[in-house]
């Protein structure tokens, strides 16, 4: 049975012209002076993308929610409109309200009408019948856009690529008591994209009953989340978690400190409540009909006076389980997975947070980072990551925060996701990985297989932006890794002709975790991560 509205449904190419200028949900339709472009007509109305090279086509800035703006801020989110007019999607989409981050070129945004999705798709594409592969971007929940990632490597592979915007910070997950969606509207803006895309996904040739989840950081864990919630139930039918899992441990100014990265929904209105405070709505009887009132700048500003992380409360009904617990019980749904991270997560933020110029990581701050973290067990932390093993504190902490919070819990939930779903596990490991671009870390600093160094072997755009051009064994990788994701959004399996054979994992085994390497080198990623140490030291 075909999902509701697919008759609706159909694909035209042609002229695009003589059509007025008309502005619907903050989208302007195609002006008249456009050329042959190619017409989508979606279960909400027509869009006029735009030829990528010879063999691809793009539709930018689609609609696929009402905008939350006025009434509808903190609300979950409402359809978009119906329009008569052929859409402009050769545009660019506005970014949900963020910061801009000088140390890695993201733009600031401030429009709250920006519930938009992207699609990339080959232009043969006609028969209904491709994968298609929705993306959710990182960002730490308060930055980055779906814009910021081209997929046409991954489209002219031979799958349909659909990238979201959501909801950010104080806008995605502002918690509130009595709140319909609290603590997570930008989860439930992802799924309202899911929906979008099972009404919509035939139109640009893709299968609506092959829909793979994918994501990278703060895009991983909303993946993780959707993976254990129940109003995700049949949104998506394979899932990609790329260095963000559901077991891993907090990491904020202290790395390998902390526990869970999910915030209770009691911990999620106290944030809120700051936040309230600082803008003047403190009164709880009138706190969100004052928020609403709030202009979008003032509360971008009270969120960076508040220190919070922002992520998606559990305990809600979005989320009733913290992910991490829900896998441990296998309340989740059973799709194929590939789970996934980088060699050294850390390094990328040890740079940022504790290594930048004029203020390094020295010997005196790593024994008190030890202490802080680990207390008695400091001195066993100590013995397990000497400096001099590592060539600096500063990599020695960023070896202990990667293993401790990011790939051994990582590991660890997927053995439990393995005993009831297939799960490929694969580590990132090119220690010469290009640099991001506009990172601002010394060269000196080596950051090898860091958190995102993935992303540029999938993905051009600014996203995943690189300061030198790959070497020739570096593109051979990035072929093979456009090869496996993609045909396990086709079948559930990675593996393919002429690529290195991919094992699945199992709930036992040790060394089932395929190594992504320029020399295609594979082995027990679990043992230079010292996961036996910190299994008995957790």
């Amino acid at each position: 049975m075909r999902p509701r509205g697919m008759g609706r449904i159909r694909l035209a190419m042609g002229a695009v012209t003589g059509l007025a200028v008309v502005a619907t949900c903050g989208v302007p339709a195609v002006p008249a002076s456009s050329q042959r472009r190619p017409v989508i007509h979606t279960s909400s109305g027509a869009v006029a993308g735009e030829h990528v090279d010879r063999d691809l086509q793009r539709f930018n800035a689609i609609p696929y929610a009402a905008p939350p703006t006025g009434a509808l801020r903190w609300q979950p989110p409402r359809p978009a409109q119906a329009w008569k007019d052929v859409k402009d999607g050769a545009r660019t989409a506005p970014r949900c309200p963020q910061h801009a981050n000088p140390a890695d070129s993201n733009p600031a945004g401030t429009a709250e009408d920006c519930l938009y999705l992207n699609v990339t798709a080959p232009r043969t594409a006609s028969t209904g019948r491709l994968p298609v592969m929705v993306w959710l971007h990182g960002g730490g929940f308060t930055q980055g856009a779906g814009g910021d990632y081209d997929a046409r490597r991954l489209a002219r592979a031979g799958a349909v690529v659909v990238t979201v915007n959501y909801r950010l910070g104080v806008f995605g997950f502002l918690g509130h008591p009595g709140l319909a969606g609290s603590g997570a509207f930008g989860l439930l803006d992802q799924q309202a994209a899911l929906r979008w895309v099972r009404h919509n996904a035939a139109a640009f040739g893709g299968d609506p009953r092959n829909v793979t989840l994918f994501g990278e950081s703060a895009g991983a864990f909303s993946t993780c989340a959707q993976l254990t919630s129940p109003a995700a139930t049949g949104l998506f039918d394979k899932a990609i978690i790329q260095s963000g899992s559901c077991s891993m441990r907090q990491m904020g100014i202290d790395p390998a400190g902390g526990d869970t990265i999910w915030p209770s929904r009691e911990a999620g209105e106290r944030i809120a409540a700051a936040v309230a405070a600082q803008v003047g709505c403190a009164e709880a009887a009138q706190t969100m009909p004052c928020l609403r009132r709030v202009p979008t700048s003032r509360l971008l500003a009270a969120q960076q006076k508040v220190p919070a992380t922002w992520a998606p409360s559990y305990g809600t009904d979005t989320l009733p389980r913290q992910p991490g617990q829900a896998v441990a019980e296998g309340r989740f749904h059973r799709v194929p997975l590939m789970v996934g991270g980088t060699a050294h997560e850390a390094r990328y933020f040890v740079a940022m947070y504790f290594d930048g110029p004029g203020r390094p990581l020295n010997q005196e701050t790593y024994q008190q980072f030890l202490r802080t973290s680990f207390g008695r067990d400091a001195k066993r932390v100590s013995e397990r990551y000497p400096t001099g093993a590592y060539g600096s504190p500063s990599l020695a902490w960023a070896a202990i925060a990667t293993d401790r919070a990011w790939t051994c819990p990582t590991l660890a939930g997927s053995r439990l996701l393995a005993r009831r779903t297939s799960i490929y596990q694969y580590e990132f490991a090119d220690g010469n990985a290009p640099r991001p671009a506009g990172f601002a870390v010394p060269r000196a600093f080596p950051l090898g297989a860091y958190h995102g160094a993935e992303l540029s072997y999938l993905f051009d755009g600014p996203g995943a932006a690189i300061d030198t051009p790959a070497s020739s064994g570096q593109r051979r990788l990035a072929d093979q890794m456009i090869g496996y994701w993609t045909n396990f959004a086709a079948t559930g399996n990675p593996n393919g002709q002429g690529l290195p054979f991919w094992k699945p994992l199992t709930s036992k085994s040790a060394n089932d975790v395929h190594t992504l390497t320029p020399n295609g080198s594979n082995g027990d990623a679990a043992a230079p991560h010292h996961c036996r140490f910190w299994a008995a030291h957790s």
